[in-house]
Formats: structure tokens, C-alpha cells, sequence
């Protein structure tokens, strides 16, 4: 009777382990997702014209605030994204039978935002640019 049930439980121990071993995971982790500055966003949202209040709730605080040759305030956000994703596989046969066999693979990539605000002497926006890249 002892070693039945003890057959049972090492049983379902290594079936447990031949199965969840046999899974894939993939994971995506993006770093500074809570931020969603795009540049559409800039796009739809930001006009010449608006206040630097109006700017701030939309966009949040900026990076840098500079002056330009006539000093005339300038706002530089810069972002970068950066997504990592990991994918990791092993088989439930080889762990069994020679030993833990897995597949670890992961890849990156990083995205990059500025914005630049220019404003004119009386506080609104005379103009904006933005760039993106990716790599």
C-alpha cells in the first residue's frame, strides 16, 4: 500500500515536470510603458498657439528647457522605449531521460522620441518638431 501511493505521487511529480517543461514562454517587457508619448499624439495635440500649461498636461514635463539666440524659451522631450522579449523553451523528454534541455532566445529593440517646442516671446507656441528612430 505505502509503495503504491508513493509510486502515485512520483508519478504525477515527473508528469508535472514533463509537462510544464514542455511549455513556451514569452515574455514582453517594455520599459517606460506607462509613458505613451507618440508622435501621434504631437501631432493631434499640439498647435502654435497653446499655452506652455496646455503643453505640460498633455505632454508632461520636458526633458530640457533651454533658450534660443533671442532667448526665447525652448522644451526638448526626449524618450526612449526600449522592448526586450524573451523566449524560453525546453522539452519535457530530455529532462527526463539526460538531463534539462532548454532554448533560451531574447531580443531587443529601442525606439527613441524627441520633441522640440519652441515658444515665442509672449509665452505661446510658435513652433514644434519632433524625430523618431528605431533600432
Amino acid at each position: 500500500m505505502f509503495y503504491k501511493k508513493m509510486f502515485n505521487y512520483i508519478f504525477m511529480f515527473f508528469s508535472i515536470i514533463l509537462l510544464s517543461s514542455c511549455a513556451t514562454q514569452v515574455e514582453n517587457n517594455n520599459i517606460n510603458s506607462s509613458n505613451k508619448l507618440t508622435v501621434a499624439k504631437v501631432q493631434k495635440e499640439i498647435k502654435i498657439g497653446m499655452t506652455s500649461s496646455d503643453v505640460v498636461e498633455i505632454l508632461g514635463s520636458p526633458n530640457i528647457i533651454t533658450t534660443d539666440a533671442n532667448r526665447r524659451e525652448v522644451w526638448v522631450y526626449d524618450k526612449i522605449s526600449t522592448e526586450i522579449s524573451y523566449n524560453n523553451s525546453s522539452s519535457g523528454t530530455w529532462l527526463l531521460l539526460f538531463g534539462a534541455s532548454q532554448n533560451k532566445q531574447s531580443s531587443s529593440s529601442q525606439r527613441t522620441l524627441t520633441i522640440i517646442i519652441k515658444y515665442d516671446e509672449k509665452g505661446p507656441v510658435r513652433d514644434f518638431a519632433y524625430r523618431t528612430s528605431s533600432f
